[in-house]
């Protein structure tokens, strides 16, 4: 059955009262799972515990850049009945689609890297299986669950679990003695301390990730109801939006929270994380000697969870290449899911660093969603792919404002490189 299907058991003639609204909450959430996915918490971890409060000026950007993002891409599933990579087999030159859609494919492998890397990190914590030895056995676990569909009995377990350890690292803010005034003038003054562009690209790229963006628009499509009532769309695009937009200011809190514990934790106390173990003492206030194993699940649920996303995009980019939709049935979406998930467990092998394994990971996710951007600003622009539903003048300028933004950081963090 195609993911778009999957929950789609409404009729044509929907309602659209408070209940429908909280049916749709759904697609958002899925997406948020990435903000507190291992890459996440090491790049916050490093952001907090080098630099204190200074780069949370970068989660309420890229925050206020990924709402934006989000809802744009989810239009287009929408209004098109496409995903983003099946729009670009469509109305893109096929030598244009594969080239960028390639690139989303690797953005998926740096994603499944980050997020075995991390499940595997978790197993070395709680059993001391080698972090090696625990990328395989998550690797088996997610592949099992993908095509088995099992994943859909855990996921809402999965999504609670996560969310109730963000929630202990914002209730544990409560718990810390946080300088309020240096974290406001962090969210709201742009600074870019010594050294600081490859954190601030990997916090960028741990929050607006672009497998997302693709996977978003595929299970957006799943809340569908009948695409030829005018009234059904707009109502569709505002729930879809309030699901947005309430998903992803849960998930800058949560990152928020997650640098201010670093800066409280291990800034103040000018200790230098190199291992994500280490962020365990993050929890010791709430749960004292207990904080290590409850870190380890906490890590293990949260790489289980954000790799089936991953293999999920990899397999909606791979079959869209070939223009189908996401089916776990299907060889295309079989071989883009495990292609990209295996990749991701390969490259493990090669580092020698995992904590800066994560780092790097979440870097190079930065440095290929400008890509991501343009192409999907350039579908949801065209009248020929939205018709009457493209951008209008004022999104435009928005959504091009971004990507200029985008552009210019990859641009700084390359020469930061070259002057080293």
């Amino acid at each position: 059955m195609k993911l778009r299907a999957i929950l789609n058991t409404r009729g044509h003639n929907p309602s659209f009262g408070l209940r429908e609204l909280l049916g749709y909450i759904g697609p958002g959430l899925l997406v948020t799972v990435g903000f507190i996915d291992p890459g996440n918490w090491a790049s916050n971890i490093a952001a907090g515990s080098e630099y204190g409060y200074k780069l949370l000026w970068m989660v309420t950007l890229s925050t206020l850049m990924l709402i934006l993002l989000q809802h744009n891409v989810a239009h287009l599933g929408i209004v098109t009945g496409d995903c983003l990579s099946e729009a670009a087999k469509k109305h893109l030159k096929p030598w244009l689609s594969r080239i960028i859609l390639s690139t989303g494919i690797m953005a998926a492998v740096s994603t499944a890297l980050a997020e075995i890397l991390g499940g595997a990190i978790a197993l070395n914590l709680l059993f001391r299986i080698p972090v090696k030895l625990g990328a395989v056995l998550v690797l088996i676990l997610i592949i099992g669950l993908l095509f088995s569909n099992t994943y859909k009995k855990l996921e809402k377990w999965i999504i609670g679990f996560v969310s109730i350890i963000g929630i202990s690292f914002l209730y544990e803010l409560s718990m810390v003695h946080v300088g309020w005034e240096e974290a406001v003038r962090g969210w709201t003054l742009i600074q870019f301390p010594a050294g600081s562009m490859p954190i601030i690209m990997s916090v960028l790229g741990a929050v607006v990730m672009p497998h997302n963006l693709f996977l978003h628009s595929e299970v957006i499509q799943s809340r569908q109801w009948n695409l030829e009532e005018d009234a059904v769309i707009k109502k569709q695009l505002k729930f879809e939006f309030m699901d947005t937009l309430f998903s992803m200011i849960v998930g800058w809190a949560i990152n928020s929270a997650m640098i201010i514990l670093a800066a409280t934790t291990f800034y103040m106390s000018q200790v230098r994380v190199e291992e994500l173990g280490q962020a365990q003492q993050m929890l010791v206030p709430i749960v004292g000697g207990s904080a290590a194993v409850i870190f380890g699940v906490a890590l293990l649920f949260s790489g289980i969870s954000s790799t089936m996303t991953a293999g999920m995009a990899g397999g909606s980019i791979f079959a869209g290449i070939f223009g189908e939709p996401y089916d776990i049935r299907d060889r295309h979406t079989k071989i883009g899911v495990v292609g990209v998930l295996s990749l991701g467990a390969f490259a493990i092998f090669l580092i020698s660093d995992p904590f800066k394994g994560l780092i790097y990971s979440q870097m190079f996710l930065s440095i290929q969603l400008p890509i991501t951007v343009f192409l999907q600003i350039y579908l949801t622009s065209s009248s020929k792919v939205m018709g009457k539903y493209k951008n209008s003048l004022g999104h435009n300028i928005i959504l091009w404002l971004i990507a200029v933004i985008l552009a210019l950081l990859n641009i700084m963090l390359f020469v930061s490189y070259l002057a080293v």
